[in-house]
């Protein structure tokens, strides 16, 4: 039984003082939730859902070197086939020279004059190959290798391939074009074979290059929905803390006060002993 005239044992302070530091616990609580924005912030919170939360954690930024890493792919591929295009609309120049020189007509210094803007022609279409570089990667160079893109958490990969349209074109460009017949057969063989590369790369890229750009968009889709699940576990309902803090702060106050009328009953003993 409850001592209820003691000096030393008051039990409406101590039932006061329980109610009160439950309330404090209950404040603390709602004001970390309003402050991290978080209703799960670490295990004590909630294990289990925390557990399943860092795992959601952990997916979301392991998507997020797999966008990185398709993202470079992109710039390689992109520069790859800048570089291409330009070579594709350049030898419509290459091809016009070519005719020019394939014109039993023109004199020794016409030949001349058109052999020097040929040249200029294929040393340009060169340099398209050389600044085709993004990341230390060229895909259209000579002695270039496939690259292999990590497209999801399963380890499947996109391929971007190499073209190696360097070849062809020095051969182009060491083509003899001394007379007509020699023009004549460098557009049916040298010029042909680039163009027909050419073309190839044109399409190989554009389809690679689109496979990386639809599997980025699907991860990105993919984190925002993880990203939706995972604040559906952890975060605070900011409108309802806000309320509860109210009320708290209002219990708080109430239990101070109870706390203070019970522990003033003691006092009630002291008339006893005038």
């Amino acid at each position: 039984m409850a001592t209820l005239n003691s000096a030393i044992t008051n039990p409406g302070a101590l039932t006061a003082l329980r109610t009160l530091n439950g309330i404090n616990r209950s404040l603390d609580q709602t004001q970390n939730r309003i402050s991290t924005g978080l209703r799960i912030a670490n295990a004590i919170d909630d294990s289990s859902n925390f557990s399943i939360a860092q795992g959601i954690r952990a997916e979301i930024g392991a998507f997020g070197a797999i966008t990185q890493g398709l993202n470079t792919g992109q710039g390689v591929g992109k520069v790859a086939l800048a570089g291409t295009t330009g070579l594709s609309n350049l030898l419509t120049d290459v091809r016009a020279k070519l005719t020019e020189l394939s014109n039993e007509g023109i004199t020794t210094s016409q030949r001349s004059v058109l052999q020097n803007d040929y040249n200029k022609l294929i040393s340009q279409a060169a340099a398209f190959i050389t600044n085709s570089t993004f990341n230390g990667l060229n895909l259209i160079e000579s002695g270039a290798a496939n690259v292999n893109i990590l497209s999801n958490l399963s380890g499947n990969t996109l391929t971007l391939t190499a073209q190696d349209l360097r070849t062809q074109t020095n051969s182009l460009g060491g083509a003899t074009l001394a007379t007509a017949t020699n023009a004549q057969s460098v557009i049916s063989n040298e010029f042909t074979n680039l163009e027909s590369s050419v073309n190839v790369a044109l399409g190989s890229l554009g389809s690679e290059i689109r496979a990386l750009v639809l599997q980025n968009l699907f991860i990105v889709d993919l984190v925002d929905v993880q990203t939706e699940a995972l604040g559906s576990i952890v975060d605070a309902d900011l409108a309802r803390a806000s309320a509860r803090l109210t009320a708290l702060q209002v219990q708080q106050q109430l239990s101070v006060q109870t706390l203070g009328i019970a522990n003033q009953r003691p006092q009630a003993l002291l008339p006893l002993f005038e």
